[in-house]
């Protein structure tokens, strides 16, 4: 198959034996030792999750290899996926913003590491006890250091009154969030903040003097060929027929139909994974020093863990010491996505939904694309599982929270050890032992290892949920 240049419609070639062996063969998270693969049919699997539609784009050594859409965009009127349908991004915004603000950068309009109220013109970052010493910069900013509030936001239904950027950062009506404020000290540590990114969605427009689409359309849209990329927010009236309709974990229709969002630099973009992956393939290119948009040294720092957590400058990176990928996913109501990217191999791919079990669909989409062309990593996880008595079971169920931030609630039932986790789905997962102490999913890469106090209890435990290393607490107990 001829590779695609850009967001257009690829032709319909089903006898490539790569997509249709993808097609036929999405993969879970884990593999038993010694039983054989489930078959699962990426038709079959978005009835499973009750999501309508998918578009999937996959990249090789700076070329679109292939793109393909699949499944219903609006369900009501029987129009189906392309190529070239309209998807919100959601917090992938946040990675191509952080290229923008990149590119200020280089041009010498902004500066890393000074402090942003040097150039924030229309709001200011109030200053408090917290930013005494240290500031909030650009570059903690972008990488959710900053110690700024507001972690996401809900967006609005269509014919509310929208907020400016100077109300949402303020939490001034109609804006629907608290304002945005530092509350711990700068650079201390990572917290993900989306309105830390409305801050720079305000400083990016304050030194260029244009509205935040227009300059992201200056900045990295047009230059990329981004051609079905906007972030016009609300969605321009013209673009409607083009864009997939939301709809809820159950398959319903998302009532009120997609949010707006005017917090446009972490959550507003609209595009498709084509243009996604142009964006992804100059990343890469500008990592090995062959962009004409952003040096060498800059895409190095975009791609350098920026604390203990695993985040860059706009991306989340893969777990030191393993083969650099940099990733984002995007959660909006009724839209999951997920793009990653290789910087050595130059691989990757972007994946787009319009339902709200989107994310554990695109889990087994991206598993059978990495099994496929042989990724450096991806693939399923081969596990063993092991017998234990269904009583010491019991010792190990409680409610667990996780970095501060995460809660996973465990039970027992009947002899079995479940999860729950939002994020997963409204139903608990097994949990299948490997060790005494040691759990896993085959449905998630979750793993769970708890750990022992002297008396024999549990107090603690340690998890790794996809890339993320997670260290936790039992807060309650759940028996």
């Amino acid at each position: 198959m001829a590779p695609q240049q850009s967001g257009s419609q690829v032709s319909p070639d089903y006898l490539d034996p790569h997509i249709s062996r993808i097609e036929r063969g999405l993969l879970p998270a884990a593999v038993i030792h010694g039983q054989s693969l489930p078959e699962m049919k990426l038709s079959d699997r978005m009835k499973y999750y009750n999501v309508p539609g998918v578009s999937i784009a996959v990249f090789d050594k700076g070329q679109i290899m292939w793109a393909r859409g699949y499944g219903f965009a609006d369900v009501s009127a029987s129009k189906r996926v392309t190529s070239e349908t309209l998807f919100q991004a959601a917090s992938v915004s946040k990675s191509v913003t952080a290229f923008a603000a990149l590119r200020l950068v280089q041009q010498g309009k902004l500066n890393l590491d000074e402090e942003v109220n040097n150039k924030l013109v229309s709001w200011k970052v109030p200053e408090n006890e917290f930013t005494k010493n240290e500031k909030v910069t650009l570059r903690r900013m972008l990488s959710h250091t900053a110690g700024l509030t507001v972690g996401g936001f809900a967006g609005y239904v269509a014919g509310e009154p929208l907020p400016t950027t100077v109300q949402i950062l303020n939490g001034q009506k109609p804006a629907n969030n608290e304002g945005v404020r530092v509350d711990w000290t700068p650079g201390k540590e990572f917290r993900y903040s989306g309105g830390g990114y409305v801050a720079v969605q305000l400083l990016l427009m304050d030194v260029t003097h244009k509205s935040f689409p227009e300059l992201m359309q200056d900045l990295v849209l047009g230059p990329l060929g981004m051609t079905h990329s906007t972030f016009e927010e609300p969605l321009r009236k013209s673009l409607w027929p083009e864009a997939a309709r939301p709809y809820g974990s159950n398959g319903a229709p998302v009532e009120g139909g997609w949010r707006i969002d005017p917090e446009m630099a972490p959550a507003g973009l609209w595009t498709t994974p084509s243009d996604l992956a142009l964006f992804a393939i100059e990343v890469q290119n500008a990592y090995a020093g062959h962009s004409k948009l952003l040096s060498s040294a800059l895409a190095h720092e975009m791609l350098a863990y920026q604390s203990e957590e695993i985040y860059g400058l706009g991306v989340a990176l893969a777990q030191r010491g393993h083969p650099l990928r940099f990733w984002h996913s995007g959660s909006n109501g009724g839209y999951k996505c997920l793009f990653e990217a290789y910087a050595a191999s130059r691989q990757g791919l972007v994946v787009m939904t319009n339902g709200d079990n989107g994310l554990r669909l695109i889990g087994e989409i991206q598993r059978a694309v990495a099994q496929e062309y042989m990724w450096p990593e991806g693939r399923p996880q081969e596990h063993t599982v092991v017998k234990i008595d269904p009583s010491a079971l019991r010792a190990l169920t409680g409610v667990y929270l996780f970095s501060g931030l995460f809660k996973f609630t465990v039970t027992e039932n009947n002899g079995k050890l479940y999860v729950q986790y939002p994020p997963f789905g409204q139903e608990p997962l097994e949990l299948l032992a490997e060790s005494d102490n040691r759990f896993f999913t085959t449905n998630q890469p979750f793993v769970i290892e708890f750990q022992r106090e002297a008396d024999g209890s549990i107090k603690k435990a340690k998890a790794r949920n996809g890339p993320e290393d997670l260290e936790g607490e039992k807060i309650s107990d759940t028996r």
